[in-house]
């Protein structure tokens, strides 16, 4: 009897603790992006407000995907920057050690597993939705330019996102069928933005 009432209690207890250590996951996940936006406005402070313009470490490991979208992410180019300016931590969402979403080619670089889509070409020419080397209004006023319909409204800093946790949207039809829908936190992604706020998104293109 006393075993049979241990079982059910397990069976009761364990998802919720499960989400409770998820939970915690994904705070810290949030704070370490809250980390790479306080080092984005170090580095502008000491370069006349510019975000940074590293595309010769970008270079070094620049693999751009074969499906949508034609372009790297990735963001273990910034590991440098935040060494220099003191931070060894927040390059690593806690959520992804050990996980699938770990494994996969379009996550992981080097001591990184957040990406940071203003940041994900190389050319020598900067395009419009890409940051490299321009002021945050620049940056705004340009990826407004662009026009890209999945951006979404965008009129400061505030809209603008910085860098993301992994996620891969159902609505995207090019992406693999074993990636649509699988996110670093189920049913959602943080994400921190230009101005430097850091914040949880429920999405509904991602996989509850």
């Amino acid at each position: 009897m006393v075993i049979a009432v241990i079982a059910i209690l397990a069976a009761i207890l364990f998802p919720v603790f499960s989400q409770a250590k998820e939970a915690a996951k994904r705070t810290q996940c949030l704070s370490s992006l809250k980390d790479i936006g306080t080092v984005i406005a170090l580095y502008g402070a000491d370069y006349d407000d510019r975000l940074p313009d590293r595309r010769d470490l970008k270079e070094l490991d620049y693999r751009p995907w074969t499906s949508w979208p034609p372009s790297d992410p990735r963001a273990g180019w910034i590991e440098g920057i935040m060494k220099t300016y003191g931070s060894k931590e927040g390059l690593l969402c806690p959520s992804v050690r050990g996980s699938r979403m770990g494994e996969i080619v379009q996550v992981r670089q080097g001591n990184s597993n957040y990406w940071m889509w203003r940041f994900d070409r190389i050319g020598s020419d900067v395009a419009l939705d890409n940051w490299w080397g321009k002021t945050p209004d620049q940056a705004v006023s340009d990826l407004i330019s662009a026009n890209n319909p999945t951006v979404g409204e965008i009129t400061g800093t505030a809209e603008a996102e910085l860098a993301v946790d992994p996620y891969f949207p159902r609505t995207i039809p090019s992406v693999s069928a074993e990636l649509r829908g699988l996110s670093v936190h189920f049913g959602g992604r943080n994400r921190v933005f230009l101005d430097g706020h850091a914040k949880w998104l429920k999405d509904r293109r991602l996989n509850p």
